[in-house]
């Protein structure tokens, strides 16, 4: 017997029938969290595709108010709301989209004291978050919790994207041991290219839930949309990582 509603299987009608998916799919998306730190240029596209889908619940981790700057790529973000918090602007419009949608809203930034809970929250997380502080915490609980997490950058017209399973691939810190010199809080990008990986990112998180295709596990893919250049790299556990090698 199915799980899903009829309401439920004509709004997802034209994803039902992928191969590989169908309503065994679906109802798996219907029972799963998904954490989204930071509903910003990356954040917006991914939870609003995820709600698209029809995920069950979304947990949602974005600190401080809506500025002008935010409304050249943060989706879910409107020029009403200017001065207002930014979580509950993601909430109201994701609502508006899917108001079966489960969210649990964190009116701040992953920190130091709210990782291990936040993180807790959820099945699965998509790391969006512009400061490395916040990824290698997300990271770091990720390994201890045992969660997959889809991590996801951008800068100018380029963008990254790999998926982290803990015990199977590279973590961030195999990746990046320390927080790149050049790395800032802002930085020049268009919201195209951050939706662009935002979309690529929810994808991913739909394929770990689901089993559907095959995640990037253990690849990391770069792209740059200056010249619709893509690569795909391997990449490999450092074996003195000091994240991921002692717990595994």
């Amino acid at each position: 017997m199915s799980g899903l509603t009829e309401k439920e299987k004509a709004v997802y009608e034209w994803q039902l029938s992928v191969p590989g998916f169908g309503e065994a799919g679906q109802e798996k998306l219907k029972k799963a969290s998904v954490l989204i730190s930071r509903c910003g240029g990356l954040g917006s596209v991914v939870a609003y595709e995820l709600a698209a889908a029809g995920i069950g619940t979304l947990v949602l981790a974005h600190g401080g108010n809506v500025k002008p700057s935010d409304l050249n790529r943060q989706l879910l973000m409107t020029d009403a709301w200017l001065g207002k918090s930014r979580v509950a602007s993601a909430e109201r419009r994701l609502k508006e989209l899917n108001p079966r949608l489960e969210i649990k809203a964190f009116d701040e930034n992953i920190n130091e004291q709210n990782a291990e809970k936040i993180v807790s929250e959820a099945d699965i997380i998509v790391d969006c978050a512009p400061l490395f502080e916040e990824r290698y915490l997300m990271n770091r609980e990720a390994v201890a919790q045992q969660k997959p997490m889809v991590d996801c950058a951008m800068y100018e017209l380029e963008a990254q994207i790999t998926t982290i399973v803990p015990g199977q691939t590279a973590c961030l810190s195999c990746l990046y041991p320390q927080t790149p010199t050049a790395w800032k809080r802002q930085f020049p990008v268009f919201g195209a290219v951050s939706g662009t990986v935002g979309c690529l990112g929810a994808m991913e998180a739909i394929k770990l839930i689901t089993g559907l295709g095959e995640p990037l596990l253990n690849k990391l893919f770069i792209m740059d949309l200056r010249d619709m250049s893509f690569q795909n790299i391997r990449i490999e556990r450092k074996q003195d990582c000091p994240v991921c090698h002692k717990r595994h």
